[in-house]
């Protein structure tokens, strides 16, 4: 085997080492970022709709994710005119034309529900005896007007529509239409890049506007060429130079050199 061949062998070999050694650097920043807490965006699934018009109810999941934590996280990522105190099983949060009901799941303890209500539908439908153990009675007076002659609902959330049914409409399975017009609930959060097995994007997105920006979907991938450790590409062959009859030279000592 010629020396040329064994110096154009070297310089792969060469080259798959560099090109080697930078992925194993790529790798191992990715590996960090692993273990460290980063701002991810979470989209919660739309699960249920109510009402149309003005009286709309939209009720999302958050699975594996306690009352306090959901309604936390829906703070911070708007201030509400009005939170109720901390609760394990239900907490409110007023917004200029919608209130949020965080309540724990009655059949899975381990998620809870986010029910987004309009405010009219809050009107037309909850107790107001049972809101007062969470809201300001300033706020239940000017929502609950004295013109119904003191008949009002009985509803009391979503997860306990079975024993306190809302007055107007039944819940549904959302539709495409539905989807499109609920307003997105994305919540910040700390976490890895790696999410929980229990936990699954939607496979639609649900509106481009509403309470909470539209999730922003982002795709990526570390691609490597198809160059193999031994710095030879697939399918490519080499091919020996014709054997030439050798030159020599003398050098400064005397020597004859061979090239």
């Amino acid at each position: 085997m010629s020396r040329p061949w064994r110096r154009r062998s070297g310089r792969g070999w060469l080259r798959s080492s560099i090109h080697l050694t930078v992925m194993l650097a790529l790798f191992a920043t990715l590996l960090s970022a692993c273990g460290s807490s980063l701002n991810v965006q979470e989209t919660y699934p739309l699960e249920s709709v109510s009402g149309s018009g003005s009286q709309t109810s939209y009720v999302y999941r958050a699975a594996g994710e306690t009352v306090q934590e959901v309604a936390a996280a829906l703070e911070a990522k708007k201030n509400p005119q009005q939170v109720s105190k901390e609760d394990p099983d239900h907490m409110f949060l007023v917004y200029a034309d919608q209130i949020i009901h965080v309540q724990k799941d009655p059949n899975n303890a381990a998620d809870s529900l986010v029910e987004v209500d309009s405010k009219e539908y809050v009107r037309q439908n909850y107790s107001p005896s049972f809101l007062e153990g969470y809201l300001l009675a300033s706020l239940i007076g000017n929502l609950f007007d004295s013109s119904r002659g003191g008949y009002y609902g009985d509803y009391r959330g979503y997860g306990s529509q079975k024993s306190y049914p809302p007055t107007t409409g039944t819940y549904r399975t959302p539709t495409v239409s539905d989807q499109k017009v609920a307003p997105p609930l994305t919540v910040d959060k700390k976490g890895s890049i790696f999410k929980r097995g229990g936990k699954s994007d939607s496979g639609s997105s649900v509106g481009s506007d509403g309470l909470f920006g539209k999730k922003k979907s982002s795709t990526g991938s570390i691609t490597r060429d198809g160059t193999s450790g031994s710095g030879s590409k697939s399918g490519s062959s080499f091919k020996p130079r014709k054997t030439t009859k050798p030159r020599t030279s003398f050098g400064g000592s005397g020597r004859i050199r061979r090239r």
